[in-house]
């Protein structure tokens, strides 16, 4: 387990002593189920619930010798109890204590997870609202494209993170299920009954149809469903990185007083917690596969999914929890800056508004192919003049609504087609200019509000 990314409360679940507990719990509520139906006596199961503790030192002590950590935990707590441990475990197999009690452990677990996630959720919320009319640079291929808005950009992840919540939602239902079935599941030394009522103390539910072991699909889809929450987080964490870098520093993720970014350059403010982010999401989605390679057991069971299990379900919970906290520190403390934004805006001289110019063509007459032939050379020929020119970037104004400024000198997208005769004889001067208003890219934002919020 990875210490340094595991948080008190995550690190409490899968301490050994709870799962030590986890398992005493089991053991318990089914001799309360057999004694409900007179297979244990009643006053064997007093002793039993007052006697029955364990020292996790006492039971590695006894694992050395037996080489079995489940009978190592039952000598141990018989130890405690005396004669009456005899009831302690009546017709069961390991499994039934280790399956059911890794339900319990995995759906605390997924409980915290899912309480961050709605942490997430509201401080996505809560940005997206606040920079709903922020204008941005859309990429496609790392290369300027279209004018979005930052608020959409987040909207984004805001609805990618509630399906990533309803996911889990679904895996942890999916997972909480338990096991009395016995050596092979069928029950030849426990009464399906005992199940039944075991599983209902516990807050699960029963395993219709079992083997030795609970099938590992269950945990397969729980790990998988972590793999892509995780790989959601660094998508977003991604894009800061990209919208960090000196180039364009659109966002950057918080930088506090007595931080360093390197131990050669002080000028260096890095984001290290979204690459961190990014680096952990590659362990969580190994963890998936491991545990997709963890189905296809021997017959009824085998043993080779058990190790594995002690690594993956904690490292996976604990690093998912831990990207998720630190992902939304990122988010509440976010620098934005919208001048950087719009000056990224005019960057490429209003190639941005290529397709409104391609669309106004053929809505005036020209082919498709016609006006594509048109606009593509009036773009290439901006191109290839940004390639020779070193000049700053034009001002604009901060209203998003407005219009782009005409630039005014030679080598733009607007004067290039101003002074292309072929696309004139279908365009007026004022047609081209609203071509290269903003308020085109802007008037559906409200409507994608409204579907999700």
């Amino acid at each position: 387990m990875i210490d340094r990314y595991t948080l008190p409360e995550m690190a409490k679940i899968w301490s050994r002593e709870n799962r030590l507990q986890k398992w005493l719990d089991v053991e318990i509520a089914v001799t309360e189920a057999q004694a409900e139906k007179g297979i244990v006596p009643r006053e064997a199961l007093q002793t039993i619930k007052r006697r029955a503790k364990f020292d996790p030192q006492r039971v590695d002590e006894i694992e050395k010798k037996v080489k079995h950590d489940v009978i190592a935990f039952l000598t141990d707590v018989k130890e405690n109890i005396g004669v009456e441990a005899r009831y302690l475990h009546f017709g069961l197999t390991s499994s039934d204590v280790l399956d059911t009690a890794l339900a319990l452990q995995i759906r605390e677990a997924g409980e915290i997870i899912s309480k961050e996630l709605d942490g997430l959720l509201e401080a996505l919320k809560k940005r997206a609202i606040e920079h709903r009319e922020t204008v941005m640079m859309g990429r496609t291929h790392g290369v300027h494209a279209e004018p979005i808005t930052l608020g959409l950009k987040i909207l984004s992840w805001y609805e990618e993170t509630r399906r990533n919540s309803e996911r889990l939602k679904r895996a942890l239902d999916n997972i909480s299920y338990g096991k009395i079935s016995g050596s092979v599941g069928n029950y030849a030394h426990v009464d399906p009954e005992v199940e039944i009522s075991v599983c209902k103390r516990l807050g699960l539910k029963p395993d219709p149809i079992s083997t030795q072991v609970i099938q590992r699909d269950r945990h397969g889809e729980f790990l998988t469903t972590l793999a892509i929450l995780a790989s959601s987080l660094e998508r977003f964490a991604t894009e800061i990185r990209s919208l960090q870098r000196t180039e364009v520093r659109e966002l950057e993720e918080p930088f506090h007083k007595g931080q360093k970014g390197s131990s050669s350059m002080p000028h260096k403010r890095n984001p290290e917690i979204s690459e961190r982010i990014c680096g952990l999401a590659r362990v969580v989605r190994s963890n998936a596969l491991a545990a997709l390679e963890n189905i296809a057991l021997w017959g009824e069971r085998d043993i080779s999914h058990s190790s594995v299990e002690r690594v993956i379900f904690p490292d996976s919970t604990a690093l998912v929890h831990y990207i998720l906290r630190k992902f939304r520190e990122v988010i509440e403390d976010l620098s934005i800056f919208p001048d950087r934004m719009l000056e990224n805006l005019q960057k490429t001289k209003g190639l941005i508004f290529s397709q409104a110019v391609l669309s106004e063509l053929v809505r005036k007459g020209l082919t498709r192919e016609k006006a594509y032939e048109v606009v593509q050379r009036n773009a290439m020929k901006c191109w290839e003049g940004m390639e020779k020119s070193n000049a700053d970037p034009p001002k604009v104004k901060k209203n998003a609504k407005s219009k782009v400024k005409d630039q005014n000198h030679k080598g733009d997208f607007k004067t290039l087609l101003l002074n292309d005769r072929e696309a004139m004889k279908f365009l007026s001067p004022d047609e081209l200019e609203r071509c290269f208003e903003l308020e085109r890219y802007l008037r559906n934002v409200g409507n994608i509000y409204k579907r999700i919020l």
